[in-house]
């Protein structure tokens, strides 16, 4: 079902985890929303400033450049920093630190994994009316 509006919102996913891009990509796709993907958090600064997404969705455990590092230098560079983050991780104790500390690392929202799709579309029409 597609949401009004939703078609023009363009949404960055970045997850080291290929599954999990696809099967974001294929709900957010079905929700009327443009998705855009990387599988690491080294282009991800450069990528939000080309593209200018309505919203990033973010994973925190990544090698390389991990999500709450990718999170700050997005919050703290003037082209991106007003773009909603939603953060997301499966992993303990990493889910602890992503529940205490959200705001901390600069993100808007978070989400656990596996995430629930009507509750993770719910916090993205929240963020990016």
């Amino acid at each position: 079902m597609k949401t009004d509006g939703a078609k023009t919102k363009k949404i960055l996913v970045i997850d080291d985890e290929g599954d999990l891009l696809k099967l974001a990509r294929t709900r957010l796709e079905a929700s009327g929303y443009k998705v855009l993907t990387l599988e690491s958090g080294e282009l991800a600064v450069e990528t939000a400033r080309s593209e200018r997404p309505d919203l990033i969705l973010l994973d925190i455990v990544m090698p390389g450049k991990n999500g709450c590092q990718v999170c700050k230098e997005l919050k703290a560079d003037k082209t991106t920093s007003s773009i909603p983050i939603i953060v997301f991780t499966a992993q303990y104790p990493e889910e602890e630190y992503v529940k205490t500390n959200t705001e901390e690392i600069g993100a808007d929202d978070y989400v656990l994994k596996p995430f629930d799709a009507q509750e993770l579309l719910a916090k993205i029409k929240f963020l990016i009316k």
